[in-house]
């Protein structure tokens, strides 16, 4: 099983798609970087061979930020919104959508579960 940043890719999967089990990487930057390091989008993970690996390894390491760092990097640009008291920092302090949706009927994943307001 090949470990990439912290995260096993399943074996059986081809490449091109187990990369995006990397958070931070989805299909179009998968093939990215499987061009620059000359590896087959249909080769499944268990062929690839350590020096291959190797070779994905340090181009992702090099070319991109992913996993922990690019969540510590989300987490405190939120944060930054928040502390500003931008309004879009206010709606992440409420826990409503932050990108214009409407609230009225849905929204329900960010609200939360229905809290019934004044009938007794």
């Amino acid at each position: 099983m090949a470990r990439i940043a912290g995260v096993d890719l399943p074996k059986k999967k081809r490449v091109e798609y187990a990369l995006t089990y990397i958070y931070g990487i989805g299909v179009h930057t998968s093939r990215k970087i499987l061009d620059a390091t000359e590896i087959d989008y249909n080769t499944r993970v268990y062929e690839l061979t350590e020096t291959q690996v190797a070779k994905i390894r340090k181009e992702i390491q090099d070319s991109y930020m992913v996993e922990g760092d690019l969540r510590k990097k989300v987490a405190m640009d939120i944060k930054a919104l928040m502390d500003l008291g931008s309004y879009r920092g206010l709606r992440h302090r409420k826990g409503l959508p932050v990108r214009g949706q409407k609230t009225k009927t849905n929204a329900r994943t960010r609200k939360g579960k229905r809290k019934t307001v004044g009938a007794a």
